[in-house]
């Protein structure tokens, strides 16, 4: 079994609340922090462990940290994204709707070390329930001592104000989700400037996910060469995965990294192999917004290698013959599954949630939508596929955040290894897994 750092305890009864949470040990790691360390010491340890960020582009924590600026007159900012709105994704719901105190110590451990005196968690619109939870579990750090003024005698003061969204999934993206927490239109800014030097008002500000701050008291109480000892070379510590689709046993699972793709999905301890005895067609490995792998190219790379949970291995091939880990969705599909509808259903996504700003994304999203929506209804052509393809590479690397390519990927990508079942469609003029 790996070593649970996030899901441990997690089913204990109340943990919602602190009692029981600090009877876990719960807040030991503000109290050595607060009493013993220095902020750059904290950050030292961050960047020591090697700690990834888990919400998508796995940009090492501490060296994300380290950009911040410093020198300016002007108040800091720690943001927690928990705008988690990525189809196939829920491994941040399942964190913070029962553990709760977990995510604000860590928020407390990083706001310390970047030195906010003001920090704030962004939550999806639609997560209200769990917005009551940490609510809740914030008024109950405020009653112990864990926020406010002074925090445990230190000479540290910390706010901590909980933000929810309007339900936009372009929100996840960090300067977006500025702009929203602003009181404005969720729309990305153009980079640079950074938010680490322009970011919350014009201040410096880091934005971490979920999963990245929950990290932190672990890293902090055991230390960094801990954490590093776990995971692979590049890849270090463990990771949420969101697990759904055709398997046996769909949730949320704890892995080290570097646990083979293949034990993964078949093995009881996880997902319990594919659901009926099909057998596998194809995975999506980190959310609707990476490439689609069939199976033997996510089990295996081209070149033969087993495939693992972790950043490099499955990129393996680049975007020809491999994929992303991205924020841990991890969707099977199996031999009953059409391509085609899963990525109609993907596109439609993506056209609705694009927020307008750059037209390839807001104009080829919607054409990507109507096409595969004729193919999947038996009126589409081979030109058709091939318009695809080009559709793709023209949004691809021309917008100003990653929706765009978001969008484009998964369906070059399921062209490049499925595209027998895009002709079938055009051939039969219907979907030929339809009975």
């Amino acid at each position: 079994m790996a070593t649970q750092i996030l899901l441990n305890n997690i089913e204990v009864p109340g943990l919602t609340g602190i009692e029981v949470y600090r009877k876990l040990g719960g807040y030991a790691a503000v109290e050595k922090v607060l009493k013993t360390m220095t902020p750059d010491e904290v950050s030292a340890e961050v960047k020591k462990s090697g700690l990834r960020g888990r919400g998508g582009a796995g940009f090492p924590a501490g060296m994300k940290w380290s950009f911040l600026d410093r020198k300016v007159d002007k108040p800091r900012y720690f943001i927690c994204n928990f705008d988690e709105s990525e189809p196939g994704t829920f491994k941040d719901r399942h964190l913070g709707s029962l553990n709760p105190h977990l995510l604000i110590e860590g928020m407390i451990l990083g706001s310390f070390a970047l030195g906010a005196r003001t920090s704030y968690i962004y939550i999806r619109g639609e997560l209200f329930y769990i917005l009551n939870i940490l609510e809740k579990a914030i008024d109950e750090a405020y009653r112990s001592g864990y926020l406010g003024e002074n925090i445990l005698n230190s000479g540290y003061s910390l706010d901590l104000h909980c933000h929810p969204g309007g339900g936009a999934y372009i929100c996840g993206e960090e300067t977006a989700l500025i702009e929203s927490l602003e009181g404005k239109r969720g729309n990305p800014r153009i980079k640079p400037p950074f938010p680490a030097v322009v970011g919350l008002y014009g201040c410096p500000t880091v934005v971490n996910n979920v999963e990245t701050i929950a990290n932190l008291p672990w890293i902090l109480q055991n230390g960094g060469d801990a954490y590093a000892a776990l995971g692979t070379q590049s890849s270090k510590g463990t990771k949420l995965i969101s697990a759904c689709g055709h398997i046996r046993k769909p949730g949320v699972y704890e892995v080290e990294m570097g646990l083979p793709v293949e034990e993964f999905i078949y093995s009881d301890q996880y997902c319990g192999g594919i659901r009926n005895g099909n057998k596998l067609k194809a995975v999506i490995a980190g959310g609707s917004s990476v490439p689609v792998l069939p199976a033997e190219l996510i089990l295996r790379t081209d070149r033969g290698e087993q495939r693992l949970l972790s950043y490099e291995s499955l990129s393996v091939g680049g975007f020809e013959s491999g994929t992303m880990l991205g924020s841990g969705g991890f969707i099977v599909l199996d031999e009953t599954a059409c391509i085609v509808k899963n990525l109609l259903t993907f596109a439609r996504f993506y056209h609705h949630e694009s927020c307008g700003q750059c037209s390839p994304c807001r104009e080829g999203t919607g054409w990507m939508e109507k096409i595969l929506q004729r193919i999947e209804n038996g009126r589409g052509t081979s030109k058709d596929i091939d318009l695809l393809v080009h559709i793709s590479k023209h949004i691809e690397g021309n917008t100003i955040c990653p929706l765009g390519d978001a969008a484009a990927w998964p369906v070059a990508s399921a062209i490049r290894h499925f595209r027998q079942e895009f002709e079938d469609h055009v051939k039969l003029q219907k979907c030929p897994l339809s009975r």
